[in-house]
């Protein structure tokens, strides 16, 4: 989109901030509307819900201890402190969403807590961001604070508890609105008008934090300022940030950070475009922006069928079904996107809405009907796709599927995997990307590629002369053919300029309905450098049955046992002899996936092949 006409240009930003001095209703019914909420009670996913506050009623909130900042200092262990901050913020949700249905004085009361709490928490960023570590703290600077993923998450949730309580809150903790206002403005508003943050990528480092935060910041906004002239220079700003993001979304829609992160990149950048739109009163309409169409199409484009999706960079294999699939659902509706529209609703939940993506996304789930009672259809098929500005190729054939990737080592959540190749069937991944581990301070840090699953030796890659691929933008792929849609459907790349050794490599896969063939071909090597070596990391069972071939039985399900069918990997053994060895998973984000290990296979290149030469691996059905 770089050099198009600005989306919010001097006359688009006079003519929102006109609505603007007097926001519209943005749909989502107060307390104060009885006949909304009591007429929800009885919906399944309000009693689950009301079913999960009332087991915590009565107990002690969790704590946030200091330890928590302390241990992250230590060793970079950030998930104990972000678990307890959230189960704060999962309790509060809950309670809300009972006040408003109930109407009962006792979960005011709750709400009321809760509420405090966050107000009198130290800090609302969470540990791993904060810049006081930077400057040499092992605590938060309480007079300097970091507008980061979390503060805005508390931020928009404050805003949104606010919003449905409102004047019942008032009668019931006098003086409470006014302070959070106040801690809002302080931790979020304030250092948001202040500074030029990073997440910005004013610098040209564009990711997700940008929508991410500007959607609890224009929440806040909206929802709590009453100063028109304030609520005026926000939204201003906000959107001045938003469209940081939007030009650099690309016109096919794809998102380098994978499936996962579409869900608080593109999507979060359509909530707050929604939000724009309901608080305007229609004076900006979405549509405006082509590529957010595009864009409604990159999760099912991923979906490699069942329960899993194409994973690359830091996505998680498995399809997470918590997440906010309604809105999706809703886009594509209004989009006319039938195949997005009933993928969506193919991964609804009974009950239907989850606390895990915060209170915003829960109360859009409540309020619309057709997400709530629409019949389960039967699952589309996974389109074939090939987008060019990530490179990134997904094929279907029969009961098998080819994702591969091109694309360059400086991506956001990189992997070094330039020329990775995913195989699935039946939807089931067999050759694998093996995703990432949870979270710590390595993961973001200089030494990210010290990270075994981060580097190309695990990743289903080539290493000429037994180099791995680099981290850096010059690392990169060029395309020699994408044909998602031909018989057979192909995929084809110039690796050469993905690793640092001297020779030419190319690759290419074939689909078809029988299996998938590798093709790895390379010349211009020293016949007496070291080895090639071709790596593939596979998913479940894996038995060695002949001097080039080895039996799969890929997995049942996420994490579970082997299925009774089989397939076969299998290459010429007179170009290469295989080396198997089984990984153990420790980490529980993996181990979900893929349960207890992987098996990765190198096919060591015959030394008389090493100048020049080529080899086939192919996976089809054992017979």
């Amino acid at each position: 989109m770089t050099g198009a006409r600005s989306i919010f240009d001097d006359e688009t930003l006079a003519e929102i901030s006109r609505h603007l001095r007097d926001p519209h209703p943005i749909g989502i019914p107060s307390a104060t509307d009885r006949a909304f909420w009591e007429g929800i009670a009885d919906h399944a996913v309000v009693t689950a819900l009301l079913a999960q506050a009332r087991q915590l009623h009565g107990t002690p909130w969790p704590h946030v201890p200091a330890r928590g900042y302390l241990r992250y200092a230590r060793d970079g262990n950030r998930i104990i402190h972000e678990q307890h901050i959230r189960a704060r913020q999962e309790r509060l949700t809950l309670a809300t969403i009972a006040a408003a249905v109930t109407d009962a004085p006792e979960w005011y009361d709750e709400v009321a807590d809760g509420v405090l709490l966050l107000c009198e928490q130290t800090s609302w960023c969470w540990p791993a961001h904060d810049e006081a570590y930077g400057r040499g703290f092992a605590l938060p600077d309480v007079t300097d604070p970091t507008l980061d993923l979390g503060a805005g998450e508390v931020a928009g949730q404050l805003a949104w508890v606010g919003h449905v309580l409102g004047a019942r809150l008032d009668d019931v903790a006098p003086g409470l609105r006014p302070r959070l206002r106040h801690e809002v403005h302080s931790r979020v508003i304030r250092p948001f008008l202040e500074r030029e943050w990073h997440w910005l990528g004013t610098s040209g480092d564009i990711n997700n934090w940008n929508p991410w935060i500007h959607q609890n910041v224009l929440t806040a906004a909206l929802l709590l300022i009453d100063d028109p002239d304030l609520r005026e220079s926000v939204v201003r700003r906000s959107l001045w940030g938003l469209e940081i993001y939007l030009r650099a979304l690309p016109a096919d829609g794809a998102i380098d950070e994978g499936f996962d992160y579409w869900w608080n990149g593109a999507c979060r950048t359509l909530e707050c475009l929604s939000l724009i739109e309901r608080a305007s009163g229609g004076a900006f309409s979405a549509q405006r922006v082509p590529a957010l169409r595009a864009t409604l199409e990159f999760p099912i484009s991923t979906w490699l069928g069942g329960g899993w999706c194409y994973s690359f960079s830091d996505s998680h294999p498995p399809i997470n079904r918590e997440l906010p699939w309604h809105l999706l659902h809703r886009w594509a509706r209004e989009a006319e996107a039938v195949d997005t529209a009933n993928f969506a609703l193919t991964q609804r939940q009974e009950p239907a809405a989850t606390i895990t993506e915060g209170l915003a996304r829960l109360l859009f789930a409540l309020t619309d009907s057709d997400w709530m009672h629409a019949p389960v259809p039967e699952a589309p098929a996974p389109p074939s796709v090939y987008l060019d500005s990530t490179q990134v190729f997904v094929a279907h054939r029969g009961e098998f599927s080819l994702a591969a990737k091109g694309g360059h080592n400086e991506e956001n959540h990189n992997h070094l995997d330039v020329g990775s190749v995913v195989a699935a069937w039946r939807g089931t991944p067999v050759l694998v990307d093996p995703g990432r581990e949870t979270y710590t301070a390595q993961t973001f840090s200089d030494a990210r590629y010290e990270l075994w699953y981060t580097r190309s030796e695990w990743h289903n890659l080539p290493e000429p002369a037994g180099r791995g691929q680099p981290p850096g933008r010059k690392f990169q792929a060029r395309i020699l053919r994408a044909e998602p849609a031909a018989d057979p459907a192909e995929f084809a790349l110039d690796l050469t300029a993905a690793y640092d050794a001297p020779g030419h490599w190319e690759r290419s896969a074939a689909l078809t309905a029988d299996g998938i063939d590798v093709r790895d071909a390379w010349e211009g090597f020293d016949p007496g450098a070291a080895r090639h070596e071709i790596t593939w990391v596979i998913a479940g069972e894996v038995t060695e049955t002949g001097p080039a071939q080895l039996t799969i039985r890929p997995l049942a399900a996420p994490g579970g046992p082997p299925a009774e069918d089989a397939l076969i990997l299998e290459w010429d053994p007179a170009l290469a002899d295989p080396a198997l060895e089984q990984r153990e998973l420790t980490d529980d984000y993996q181990r979900t996936a893929w349960g207890e290990h992987l098996t990765r296979v190198r096919l060591l290149i015959s030394r008389e092949h090493v100048g020049a030469g080529e080899i086939v691996t192919t996976l089809r059905r054992h017979h």
